[in-house]
């Protein structure tokens, strides 16, 4: 499960940095602000991605999902790859347990 969860915060990393001159050019951001909000989750993501064999790390990760959401309110394609990865993430601890689940028995 770790690894699909570090997987799905990479790529969301990715996606971050790729709407920075998104906001820029399209919603009209400041620059510096763009770029410090937009480095610092995707920044955020690529740590939370080496910390998930700790268990509040997958909690932080929820919390990041619903940060991306909330940037919606900037660029408003976000609220739809916000909700894309934090459905990524949800279904992706719903499988894990239910894989692990049956690999206890």
């Amino acid at each position: 499960m770790r690894r699909l969860l570090a997987a799905v915060l990479v790529c969301e990393a990715i996606v971050i940095g790729l709407a920075i001159p998104v906001a820029i050019s399209v919603a009209h951001a400041d620059a510096a602000s763009a770029g410090m909000v937009g480095g610092a989750l995707a920044l955020a993501c690529v740590l939370l991605a080496g910390l998930l064999r700790f268990p509040w790390a997958v909690i932080a990760g929820g919390v990041l999902q619903v940060v991306m959401i909330a940037t919606g309110f900037v660029v408003p394609t976000m609220f739809i790859l916000g909700v894309v990865f934090g459905a990524l993430w949800v279904t992706t601890i719903w499988l894990g347990r239910k894989v692990e689940g049956t690999e206890a028995r």
